[in-house]
């Protein structure tokens, strides 16, 4: 498959996640199928500026923001999901349980 058409699955899968839910890069993976969590992370990485995916509802496994872009990126995400409701805990993570969107 040709990489420019799996990341508009990938894509188009991210954009089907409801604000104030977040999902995991495998949970996104299944859902697309024919490709790895770790390709979903390169797909929201290659993100133009301004794009309408809404990459930061993908977290990984554990619930929590993986790091990116030095640290920046990090908290910008972590600032887009907390004002779209959703609660970190003292260990920084999310409740999937709560939070979670499973497609």
């Amino acid at each position: 498959m040709a990489e420019k058409h799996l990341y508009e699955l990938i894509y188009a899968a991210v954009r089907m996640i409801p604000g104030g839910r977040v999902s995991t890069y495998g949970q996104i993976a299944r859902l697309v199928g024919c490709c790895s969590a770790q390709m979903i992370g390169f797909a929201l990485a290659a993100l133009p500026e301004g794009s309408d995916v809404p990459w930061q509802r993908v977290v990984n496994r554990f619930g929590r923001i993986s790091p990116h872009g030095y640290g920046y990126g990090s908290a910008v995400q972590r600032e887009l999901l907390e004002a779209e409701g959703v609660i970190f805990n003292r260990e920084d993570e999310i409740d999937l349980e709560k939070f979670g969107w499973f497609g």
